[in-house]
């Protein structure tokens, strides 16, 4: 049986264990790629035959196209005007000591025994524009931030996996933050429902566009609620 055959199925008693241990230490990225993976089902796939409808996702696929490329060229990046959306996707990663490689190593087997190029090429692009959805959203890597943007993506890709991990933060952040946690989870997912489909979004190309254009091509508002809540919370 191929690794990819096996990665379909769902597995409730490893997710378990995994999202037990990241409540437990909420900057333990590895576990929430384990809790995706466990509870992915064919999500990665539908959304392959998506990717696979599109003219950008149809290149990516048929050239390899690796977007680790474009986000490891720090220079390139550092070079662009302050208003793009390059710009400002340097500055979040220098602002939270990142580096593009971060979630690959993090992600550990996350994708790379696939045995569909395809599906890994899709899977690692997913992965590795994460920091990216951080930027346009505008949601942070505080445990809020981190929740709504995992809303937000749940919206944009269905893994179930993903959903969990948000609804178990809410409930975690409630009792500190109180019941606008929600507000701000749901306004997440709407958000994501009605932003265009990011993961065929040609970000290589997006980098040097001012970032307001960007969000207003992508149907990205500012995350009114979760910005709220955070300044709302600092004040106490």
């Amino acid at each position: 049986m191929s690794q990819q055959t096996k990665r379909q199925r769902m597995q409730p008693m490893v997710a378990f264990r995994a999202l037990k241990e990241l409540v437990a230490d909420p900057q333990d990225t590895p576990k929430v790629f384990e809790v995706i993976r466990a509870l992915g089902g064919p999500s990665l796939e539908r959304g392959l035959r998506r990717f696979r409808t599109t003219d950008f996702g149809n290149q990516v696929l048929r050239d390899d196209i690796d977007i680790l490329d474009t986000l490891k060229n720090r220079s390139m990046l550092r070079a662009l005007p302050d208003e793009s959306f390059g710009s400002a996707y340097y500055q979040f990663t220098q602002r939270e000591s990142l580096e593009a490689q971060g979630l690959v190593d993090a992600s550990s087997v996350e994708v790379e025994t696939f045995s569909d190029p395809h599906l890994q090429r899709y899977g690692t692009r997913l992965r590795d524009t994460h920091d990216l959805w951080h930027t346009l959203t505008g949601y942070g890597r505080d445990e809020l931030g981190e929740a709504c943007l995992l809303a937000f993506t749940y919206a944009q890709t269905k893994n179930r996996g993903i959903f969990l991990i948000a609804i178990v933060g809410g409930f975690k952040l409630r009792q500190a933050m109180g019941p606008g946690v929600f507000r701000a989870l749901l306004r997440g997912y709407r958000d994501g429902r009605q932003a265009a489909w990011l993961p065929a979004a040609h970000f290589e190309n997006l980098l040097s566009q001012p970032i307001t254009d960007v969000r207003t091509q992508l149907r990205i508002p500012e995350p009114v609620p979760y910005r709220a809540l955070i300044a709302a919370y600092a004040a106490t």
